[in-house]
Order: C-alpha cells, then sequence, then structure tokens
C-alpha cells in the first residue's frame, strides 16, 4: 500500500505534468499518459566523431555554458548597477568508458601531444581539433535529441584511473573534451 493518499498522489501528477509542460514548445497535452510518452524519460547516449560512434561510452557530463555578469557605469551614472552579458565560456566535456581495445580515446590524444614522435611532430595542428555530436535515445532506441558541438579537443586522457589492488575496481578510461560551443540539433523531432 502506497504511503501517500490518493489526492497526493494526484497533486504531485498535476505539478510535475505543470512543470514538464513548461518547458515543451507547443500547448499541454489532454491526456494523462503524456507523463509516460515524453521524451524526458530514461535515455542512452551515444557520442560520434569523424562520422563513427565511439565505442563503449558509459558517463558524458554535462554540457555547461556560463556567461560572465559585467556591471558597466558611465560616468555620470548614479549608483545603480546595471547588468550586461560578458565573456561566455563553456566547461568541458568528460567522457567516461570502460577500458577496451578500442583506440579513438587515444588517437585522438595523440594528435595533441604524442610523446617520442619525433621534434616538431609532437602536435598535429592539421587535425587535433573535432566537431562531435551527442546523441540521446529513448527506450524504443528512437533518437530523442542531439547536440552539435563544435571544435573539440582533448586536454586530458586518463588511460587506466584509479584502481584497487584487490581486482574489485572496473579499468576506466577518461577524456576530457575543450570546444568552443555547442548547439542542440532542432531537426531532431521527439519521438512520438
Amino acid at each position: 500500500m502506497s504511503r501517500n493518499p490518493p489526492a497526493v498522489r494526484a497533486l504531485v501528477r498535476t505539478a510535475t505534468l505543470l512543470l514538464l509542460t513548461a518547458f515543451v514548445p507547443g500547448p499541454a497535452p489532454a491526456n494523462d499518459d503524456f507523463l509516460d510518452t515524453h521524451p524526458a524519460g530514461q535515455f542512452t547516449l551515444r557520442v560520434k566523431w569523424d562520422g563513427q560512434y565511439v565505442v563503449g561510452i558509459t558517463r558524458v557530463s554535462g554540457l555547461i555554458r556560463r556567461t560572465e555578469v559585467v556591471t558597466p557605469r558611465g560616468g555620470g551614472d548614479p549608483n545603480m548597477a546595471r547588468k550586461a552579458p560578458g565573456l561566455t565560456t563553456y566547461d568541458p566535456i568528460v567522457l567516461e568508458r570502460r577500458l577496451t581495445n578500442d583506440a579513438e580515446f587515444e588517437r585522438w590524444a595523440n594528435k595533441v601531444w604524442n610523446f617520442g614522435s619525433g621534434l616538431g611532430a609532437e602536435i598535429s595542428l592539421q587535425d587535433f581539433r573535432k566537431d562531435i555530436r551527442i546523441e540521446l535515445f529513448n527506450e524504443a532506441d528512437q533518437m530523442a535529441m542531439a547536440f552539435n558541438v563544435y571544435r573539440c579537443w582533448p586536454s586530458d586522457h586518463v588511460v587506466i584511473g584509479e584502481m584497487g589492488t584487490d581486482g574489485s575496481d572496473v579499468p576506466m578510461e577518461v577524456l576530457v573534451l575543450q570546444y568552443e560551443g555547442w548547439e542542440r540539433d532542432y531537426t531532431v523531432a521527439a519521438p512520438h
């Protein structure tokens, strides 16, 4: 038996519906099945670069954009703060996966710095930056959203990660990407 009475459950369901519809363009859905069919449920994700999906990625950090707030003030302005947007920056993206034989993380990291490759050949200025695509799929394996991330390059590459000696840890590989912007691909329509 549920600890919440039916009236409380109905109130929570209505509040959740109102919150979800506040972020969905278009008219609010007329049926109660909206909560079950809205694409804000469970997702799996895939990351693609060079036109290929990268094997085994299990976690991607958030896409975060921050715009600095500046307070300009002219010489004759009264003592009052005005606010305006300043410099916009993007937090790095962290990709994680179990250690595999796939060498895509390492190949890309080696384009930024390849130890022992010889003087002048340590970095590949020609192609160390890539555009990547992050795709989210619903439970029915239908693409629900996609984001394009531009001019990425790996600043950190962790091959094994922290592990204990007792054998209970899973070796992880991590790639940290710096980038210059992202945008949602609005041509990807939410599945119905």
